[in-house]
């Protein structure tokens, strides 16, 4: 009699059961309904990032081309962020994704050096698996997710291959409709996923790589964005953050622009963040200590911020 089922004790049996299950768990045709109002995303994501008009504005010609197209092709744009550190590149993609109702994956290529990590492996290895972009579209659950690319800039080659060729099908729109990993050796459809890469740098990028990405250049932050975004979101992190309630610490102008003058120099605002954090924490410290009186508003003001942090670490030049 002539048998087709595999013995479970059989190493065929767990290689066949794994890629099947694979297959199956794929968002295959599975998609979360856009936020196409674009009056509605304008207000997210300005409640998330201050600034950052160029990129703001293509999230919602995007929303626009959408909403005229109804039901009909939606292939996703493919988006790099490039700009120094700590200018929101990275948290910019998640308020997309809120912005859109989309569901939101990261996978960062920091170091990336394998090709099999974007690709998969071959079925006939032992421990195969599918590549991170397979990988994260069945954590997403849908197939139309936001997926951002962080540190596209850092990834590397050696003997296992390169993965920056490895993302020239993924990222490429006349492409990636039939996108094809090494361990389903099935097509899958990315054209409705929207990739967003981040990189610091453009110079260590492969040029066709770059050919395929529409580029937005993110600037660092002037002095009178750095007060304003941590009037509106660096303060009242950190006083929670730290222990603190929003009626104990009162941040005034002066000290803000203080900071941002004499103790950081930077195109983001990490480091202004930090210093904002260290403040809170040594008010922090004086209130258990008993120096402060827990229910007193302490004002931080220049002098204060001296005094808590020490000598300035920059002295403005002054020019005639």
């Amino acid at each position: 009699q002539h048998n087709d089922v595999i013995p479970k004790d059989a190493p065929e049996y767990h290689i066949a059961y794994t890629y099947i299950n694979w297959l199956l768990d794929l968002p295959w045709c599975v998609f979360t309904e856009d936020r196409l109002d674009c009056a509605e995303a304008q207000k997210v994501l300005d409640a998330d990032h201050y600034g950052l008009e160029d990129v703001k504005k293509r999230i919602l010609e995007f929303l626009a081309v959408l909403q005229l197209k109804g039901g009909e092709d939606r292939k996703a744009p493919i988006l790099c962020l490039v700009g120094p550190p700590g200018v929101g590149k990275t948290s910019l993609g998640q308020s997309i994704a809120r912005a859109m109702k989309r569901n939101f994956i990261r996978v960062s290529l920091g170091g990336v050096r394998d090709e099999a990590e974007i690709r998969g492996h071959r079925r006939t290895y032992v421990g195969a698996l599918p590549g991170r972009i397979i990988q994260n579209l069945k954590k997403a659950g849908s197939g139309n997710p936001v997926f951002m690319l962080d540190e596209i800039d850092n990834l590397a080659n050696d003997f296992r291959g390169d993965p920056a060729s490895a993302l020239l099908e993924v990222l490429d729109p006349a492409q990636n409709f039939s996108f094809n990993d090494h361990y389903l050796e099935v097509d899958y459809d990315l054209s409705r996923v929207f990739f967003i890469a981040t990189a610091n740098l453009l110079d260590t990028i492969p040029g066709p790589l770059q050919d395929r990405m529409e580029i937005i250049r993110l600037p660092g932050y002037t002095s009178y964005e750095k007060r304003e975004i941590a009037k509106r979101y660096l303060v009242g992190r950190q006083i929670k953050a730290n222990g603190l309630k929003s009626k104990q610490v009162r941040f005034r102008a002066a000290a803000i622009d203080e900071l941002i003058d004499h103790y950081t120099r930077e195109a983001g605002v990490r480091e202004l963040e930090r210093c904002i954090g260290q403040v809170c924490r040594r008010i922090a410290r004086r209130i258990v200590e008993g120096e402060i009186a827990p229910d007193a508003t302490v004002s931080v003001t220049p002098a204060l911020v001296q005094e808590l942090l020490g000598a300035r670490n920059y002295i403005l030049a002054a020019f005639s």
